[in-house]
């Protein structure tokens, strides 16, 4: 019998996709596995992953597709990251758009910002253009992005032996990983190596802005004492948002790109990549990171 033969003689159903009553982050559906030469019809779990519309005083502004939860820290931490706004007192608002009933939207979230008109409009020509995908050179980008986010200034020194454990820190609180292995996560540490936030998304960026968010929020930006994890490489776009917070020193289980390495080096973040069980690489600044046997 063929795939689709089990799966109708089975009553599997393509359009099985159904959202957990536990959260709204987890959907299950039926699906067929192949194992030790049969099939199989089983339960699995996934990361839900739909579109966050973020609006400007009640325009239309971006939309990022997100794992749902922390939606306030993603646009918060995304408005700090891509350089709309530089302190906690330019974020006036954030709101759920309701509709016609009353009812919040899910997915879509409106901005007040404390920000004069003239230098909003300025930061909008000045920062849209700059993505990982702009099709400027490494050179020019960097150079565009110094232009706004000072180089990191923090006395902050962690040794080898607490780095080495920020990873299977973050892992124990990768709840919708352990149960869907489809999620980023992205962490922020206290100088004595111990956890304060982790935040999960299906984008290894959202989970950032997530926990840069969340920081902003709390009034805790400048990090000068804090450091960043993420899952997965580690993009120029992922150093950009961490310099922006003041993240000195940022860590990630992948490698670096080489455009990435240069705009730490030029913004004074210690950046360590492959960090993964007692043994990780350390790519610029290696000052704040101690060496002791």
């Amino acid at each position: 019998m063929d795939v689709a033969g089990h799966a109708m003689e089975n009553g599997f159903s393509k359009k099985s996709l159904k959202r957990s009553a536990a959260s709204d982050r987890v959907a299950g559906r039926e699906i067929l596995r192949w194992s030790r030469g049969a099939l199989a019809t089983e339960h699995d779990a996934l990361a839900v992953e739909e579109p966050l519309e973020i609006r400007l005083g009640g325009r239309r502004f971006t939309i990022t597709m997100r794992t749902p939860g922390h939606d306030e820290e993603l646009a918060a931490g995304f408005m700090l990251s891509e350089g709309f706004i530089a302190t906690r007192d330019e974020l006036g608002e954030i709101r759920r758009v309701r509709d016609r009933k009353g009812a919040p939207e899910p997915n879509v979230i409106d901005i007040v910002l404390e920000v004069p008109a003239a230098h909003l409009r300025e930061r909008l020509r000045r920062n849209f253009p700059i993505t990982s995908s702009c099709g400027l050179c490494g050179r020019t980008t960097i150079e565009s992005l110094s232009q706004r986010i000072s180089p990191v200034a923090s006395s902050l020194r962690i040794g080898a032996a607490a780095i080495a454990k920020l990873g299977p820190s973050m892992k124990k609180s990768q709840a919708v990983f352990a149960e869907t292995g489809g999620l980023h996560a992205a962490a922020l540490f206290n100088r004595k190596g111990a956890l304060d936030c982790v935040c999960e998304d299906i984008g290894r960026h959202n989970a950032t802005d997530k926990v840069l968010g969340d920081a902003l929020l709390r009034g805790r930006v400048p990090l000068g004492e804090s450091l960043l994890m993420v899952s997965g490489r580690l993009s120029f776009e992922i150093v950009q948002k961490a310099a922006a917070a003041g993240v000195p020193i940022l860590a990630g289980v992948s490698a670096p790109s080489s455009l990435a390495v240069e705009l730490a080096d030029e913004l004074g973040v210690t950046l360590i990549g492959f960090l993964r069980g007692t043994t990780f690489n350390v790519y610029a600044h290696p000052e704040r990171v101690v060496m002791r046997r």
